[in-house]
């Protein structure tokens, strides 16, 4: 038999913009400024934690294996076991998901899971020519080798690229990501006003969630070695406009691409944390849950239309439940690119699509943008990589509770040609 599994609690700290520089905390230092306060005010002895799992992407080299790291900063037990996963952009997702199926089988009831992501801290890359000169140098004997060795080096070998550049660019299509966002636009008529109002909106409906503190049990403020607090998500532009989002050219596709920095997802860095305990755990421990999560999908299809991975992930989700599209009153898609959430919209109300690549007898139906993303997205919150499938689930499970939901979908397209739903109930 299996178990109902219950997402009890969960925390986030601000997500904050990169601007350049290595910002103030490393993938780590995030997730322990929001899972200390998360772990605080539970009312079970946080020894009681059974495993640690935690996605991130970018692990920088003085924080292998992030999750173990973290646990140990957090004060759990040395004999706690923690390891990290990445798929990518399902990677804080992917941590509830295996938490899901490790308490639902029975072998645990309380589990943390979560995403963690400093983006700014992205490595800088030598270019191969480079790092080929540095191997020959360093096999070089003798003297007159060591000259000649020496004699092959180029200015531009001091040139770093930086990681996140190549992270981004899928190695199979050789495509970036906001170019397989082009692609999307392209297939569905979507266009650059269409975009920028879609992205306009992310920003109102954030700025409002933080002045009506819609967000406060799920922002911890985190405070850097400086004394600084940061209180909120950084990037968010309240007074966004059409005139202003007009502005900025074609990031990927000029002069004609409809994909710009305004109606993209920004680099940032974030961590999110979810508590998910068995019914069992609940009762003994008088836990109040958020949400339960009933099941997740996961799906793939060619890189070079990544975007469609969360109709792809969803739709099998929710005929298996033998649930429509109007059964679901909230939607988290996450904001990769504003074209991209549109394409998956539009590829839901298309007869053909539906058709002949999810196999429906008509169309799956149309998401009212009051039913989806209702407090913004990574358009405007940011997009830490390992940390946003965690984000979305979480919110998710805070909003239903908050405008009185029974059900919701958390789902996000996955770079590489993947996607990833969850479906929950309120609690």
């Amino acid at each position: 038999m299996t178990r109902s599994v219950w997402l009890v609690d969960g925390a986030r700290t601000p997500f904050l913009k990169a601007r350049g520089k290595p910002g103030p905390f490393t993938p780590v230092d995030l997730a322990v400024q929001c899972g200390r306060p998360l772990l605080a005010r539970q009312p079970f002895d946080p020894a009681l934690i059974e495993l640690v799992i935690l996605g991130c992407v970018n692990v920088i080299a003085d924080e292998m294996n992030p999750a173990r790291v973290a646990a140990l900063r957090l004060g759990l037990p040395d004999s706690t076991v923690a390891f990290s996963v990445q798929i990518n952009c399902g990677s804080g997702m992917q941590s509830i998901d295996t938490a899901l199926r490790y308490i639902r089988e029975g072998s645990h009831d309380i589990i943390l899971a979560g995403g963690t992501e400093a983006l700014s801290h992205a490595p800088l890359v030598l270019r191969q020519e480079a790092v080929e000169w540095f191997g020959e140098m360093a096999n070089a004997k003798g003297a007159v080798a060591r000259a000649r060795a020496a004699a092959g080096f180029r200015p531009g070998f001091l040139k770093p690229v930086v990681g996140l550049e190549r992270g981004l660019t899928d190695p199979i299509t050789a495509l970036n990501m906001g170019q397989t966002a082009e692609i999307l636009a392209h297939r569905f008529g979507i266009d650059r006003a269409t975009a920028d109002a879609y992205a306009m909106d992310s920003h109102h409906r954030l700025a409002r969630a933080q002045d009506q503190g819609w967000l406060e049990d799920e922002v911890m403020p985190a405070f850097d070695r400086d004394g600084h607090a940061h209180l909120r998500d950084d990037g968010v532009r309240p007074d966004s406009d059409m005139a202003g989002l007009a502005k900025p050219k074609p990031a990927f596709e000029p002069p004609y691409g409809k994909v710009t920095a305004g109606n993209a997802s920004q680099i940032t860095d974030g961590a999110s944390w979810t508590i998910l305990a068995s019914e069992d755990a609940v009762r003994r421990h008088g836990l109040t849950p958020l949400a339960r999560i009933v099941d997740s999908e996961w799906a793939a299809l060619d890189p070079s239309v990544m975007g469609l991975g969360p109709v792809l992930a969803t739709t099998p989700l929710l005929q298996r439940h033998g649930l429509s599209c109007d059964d679901i009153e909230l939607w988290e898609i996450n904001e990769a690119f504003a074209a991209q959430v549109l394409a998956c919209l539009a590829a839901w109300q298309d007869a053909d699509f539906c058709r002949e690549v999810l196999g429906l007898d008509q169309p799956f139906g149309r998401i009212d943008r009051d039913r989806l993303n209702v407090d913004g997205g990574a358009i405007s919150l940011g997009h830490p990589v390992g940390t946003s499938g965690n984000r979305i689930v979480l919110h998710l499970a805070n909003a239903l509770r908050r405008l009185g939901h029974r059900r919701g979908i958390a789902t996000e397209c996955i770079g590489g040609g993947q996607g990833g739903a969850m479906l929950l109930e309120a609690a």
